[in-house]
């Protein structure tokens, strides 16, 4: 009950706050600045606040894995919306995500995401959907920044999921490594479907790169097998196919 109380009392409102006011940074910062660097910039400083207040104590692995002035395609498992904050807060890369069509339509955030360079993607139409892959990749591989991507599509609440091709299909048309990601405590510091933040340790492992050299558009399905595979082992899990 304690707990439930500092969550809702103390935590809650501090999160709120320190969003409306980065928001409100962010979004003026874009305006000036159409390549996201410097909202990107305040999106770290967010992330790594959010984090604290919430009593979020971060470890993190395989940071030499990648060069901040890289660019590359991460993609990961996802457990929580805690997962996001997570990896602005930890990787020093330059990255956007790919965020749903809908939250484009909401006053303030929409503009904020789309001057902040982050990418629109129609789940319901494929081949809308496919032309949203076409233009990550394009971003990626003209402006150098690299993509942030949850291959399940949504969270889950065991095991990994099926994984989706759009990270392997991104890499291998912008002509950048796939890097794995494994995230680990983020379901019990928020659990999906529930808006209380505990405290609590969160995990974050950052796998070798995968090479797309070689790897051609009609290829995603193996580089997706093989990604999952990798996230599997940073898990410490055996990355089955799902039946």
């Amino acid at each position: 009950m304690l707990a439930k109380l500092r969550a809702w009392l103390l935590t809650a409102p501090l999160i709120v706050l320190l969003t409306a006011i980065c928001g409100t940074i962010s979004w003026l910062l874009a305006l000036a600045d159409r390549s996201g660097r410097m909202p990107h910039g305040v999106a770290r400083v967010w992330a790594r606040l959010l984090l604290a207040v919430s009593g979020v104590r971060v470890r993190v692995e395989g940071l030499e894995n990648i060069s901040p002035e890289g660019a590359y395609v991460f993609a990961s498992n996802h457990l929580s919306l805690m997962d996001t904050p997570l990896v602005l807060a930890n990787i020093p890369v330059q990255f956007r995500f790919l965020a749903k069509r809908s939250l484009y339509r909401v006053p303030f955030i929409g503009s904020h995401l789309r001057r902040a360079g982050h990418i629109p993607v129609e789940r319901q139409d494929p081949r809308a959907a496919l032309r949203t892959l076409g233009e990550a990749a394009r971003i990626v591989r003209q402006r150098g920044v690299s993509v942030l991507v949850f291959p399940e599509g949504s969270r889950s609440r065991g095991p990994l999921g099926e994984f989706k091709p759009g990270a392997a299909y991104i890499a291998i048309k912008a002509g950048v490594p796939l890097v794995p990601l494994a995230i680990r405590g983020t379901a019990e510091i928020l659990p999906a479907g529930s808006l209380t933040v505990r405290p609590g340790e969160a995990r974050l492992r950052v796998g070798r790169p995968i090479p797309t050299t070689g790897f051609g558009v009609h290829d995603h399905t193996r580089l997706t097998g093989l990604l999952r595979e990798r996230i599997g082992e940073l898990l410490g899990e055996r990355a089955c196919t799902p039946a």
